[in-house]
């Protein structure tokens, strides 16, 4: 089942064709200037620097550098909310701020733009999906972390894709019904893993829903010794044909351990600065997408993640502009949610922050 006809039938077509600004690349010069001036501020602002795994190689360079964290968005919020510091500076898209926010309300949260948002997001309006959690009372609401503080407030569950199908496992085992949303293919992942009833929000990810089962297939061919590694948030024709399914931090696991040389990845391409990190010798190559050679916004790469840039950073420190504001009823009620995961992961004994979500 899907979401109302009220909300957009086609939201990847939406968000095609609206403008994306990335952040402007700086000549080397600048951007030797820009990192000196991005550390001296973070210091001079008791501010920490919190990066996703998306963003800009420079940007998650700063954030291990100057003492911060490049993660995923639960554990860049528990970092900035376990860090002494007043102000915490994330890198990444809107819903990542605001969850800072909410595990940290005393702290100031700045971002480089709020107006790096997110296609799940976007694709879940608060009250829209209020309306259709209203049209089917009987079943419990589970949403994926990448929605709004509003959305996790309407919401009885937040889980992380890490976290996802062990907590839906134990709802169907008591006999619980699911709503799920907002990430269609997430949800469908889950629900084929468990047999759970699921009411699926329909949502995607523009990056993920890219991928292609067909193109996927032909390049396997092309490198038959490689290992697939696909973030859940993919087509199922996608997921398929993974060697491992997983979280962010899994995948930069799997891509450490695995006995192979070459890697085919079917997420945000942001990743592969890490993945050079931790795994240097090895080969990465994306997973191909529909509309490559043209018609592709996201290609592999979050459009909004890109908007995150040296220059802006260095703005929001220097002016304290781009602050996220949170209103604490909403706030509070999203933290209930959110607590709800973080006691069933310490009771499973299973990681749920720093596990690696979009």
């Amino acid at each position: 089942m899907s979401k109302p006809e009220s909300v957009t039938d086609t939201p990847i077509r939406y968000f095609r064709e609206q403008p994306f600004q990335a952040a402007d690349v700086p000549s080397p010069a600048e951007r030797e200037e820009l990192m000196a001036r991005i550390r001296e501020q973070l210091k001079a602002r008791d501010a920490v620097l919190v990066a996703h795994y998306y963003t800009d190689g420079d940007l998650q360079i700063l954030a291990d550098e100057t003492g911060g964290c490049v993660s995923d968005s639960l554990e860049m919020a528990r970092f900035g909310y376990e860090h002494p510091a007043s102000t915490v500076v994330v890198a990444g898209v809107r819903f990542m701020g605001e969850t800072a926010k909410i595990l940290s309300p005393e702290k100031r949260v700045l971002m480089p733009t709020l107006e790096a948002t997110c296609s799940l997001d976007i694709g879940c309006p608060a009250d829209e999906f209020s309306d259709f959690c209203d049209q089917h009372p009987d079943r419990v609401v589970v949403v994926y972390a990448n929605t709004s503080a509003a959305v996790k407030a309407r919401a009885d569950w937040v889980v992380t894709s890490s976290i996802a199908v062990d907590v839906v496992r134990h709802l169907h085992d008591q006999g619980e019904k699911i709503l799920w949303g907002p990430d269609k293919y997430l949800g469908d992942y889950i629900r084929r893993e468990t047999g759970a009833d699921m009411v699926l929000w329909d949502g995607s990810c523009i990056v993920h829903e890219e991928f292609k089962g067909v193109e996927l297939e032909r390049l396997r061919e092309e490198y038959p010794q490689a290992r697939v590694l696909v973030h859940p948030e993919s087509p199922a024709a996608v997921v398929d044909q993974a060697d491992v399914v997983g979280s962010t931090s899994q995948l930069l696991k799997a891509v450490q351990t695995l006995d192979a040389d070459t890697f085919i990845v079917a997420t945000d391409k942001g990743i592969f600065h890490k993945m050079h990190e931790l795994a240097p010798g090895k080969t990465l190559l994306e997973a191909p997408t529909a509309g490559r050679s043209a018609t592709c916004t996201s290609c592999a790469h979050c459009p909004w993640m890109a908007m995150n840039g040296l220059r802006n950073l260095a703005h929001v420190l220097e002016t304290g502009d781009q602050e996220i504001h949170v209103d604490p009823a909403v706030a509070e009620k999203a933290l209930v949610s959110l607590n709800r995961m973080l006691a069933f992961g310490q009771q499973q004994k299973r990681p749920v922050l720093g596990t690696g979500d979009a």
